[in-house]
């Protein structure tokens, strides 16, 4: 039972990945996505920004991310304006895989695919119905 569990808190969420070429996948966040390096411990590199971390573990002989279908899907980054954040990235050489939309859960959000293949979804409240039917 929940009650009879002591009292514990979740303290942060890192997304771990396996990736072919850790240096490249690193850049990506850093020139693309804003974050910075964080930690180099040997075959990683960790990287950063606001309150998401990502663990880039360098895997050269694993399956490739676009082998995994719609598994290769791994956060969703709530940002404050997707309009603005899909804009900037699109500046920057990103090519979002999904137009950016209203969608029926109350959010208006689109897809990157990073170099490795993984797929990142960013999206905002839109704090009511799709603009479709208002």
């Amino acid at each position: 039972m929940i009650a009879d569990l002591p009292v514990m808190t979740i303290q942060a969420n890192h997304h771990v990945l396996a990736v072919h070429d850790v240096k490249a996948s690193a850049r990506f966040y850093v020139d693309v996505l804003g974050f910075k390096v964080v930690a180099e411990p040997p075959g990683w590199i960790f990287v950063a920004r606001d309150n998401v971390t990502i663990m880039l573990g360098e895997c050269p002989d694993d399956v490739h991310p676009s082998e995994l279908g719609c598994h290769n899907y791994f956060a969703y980054l709530r940002v404050d304006d997707a309009d603005a954040w899909h804009d900037a990235l699109q500046a920057k050489g990103a090519e979002p895989i999904s137009p950016i939309e209203d969608k029926p859960w109350g959010m208006r959000e689109f897809a990157v695919r990073t170099p490795d293949g993984h797929r990142i979804t960013i999206g905002s409240a839109t704090n009511g119905p799709p603009r479709s039917q208002r």
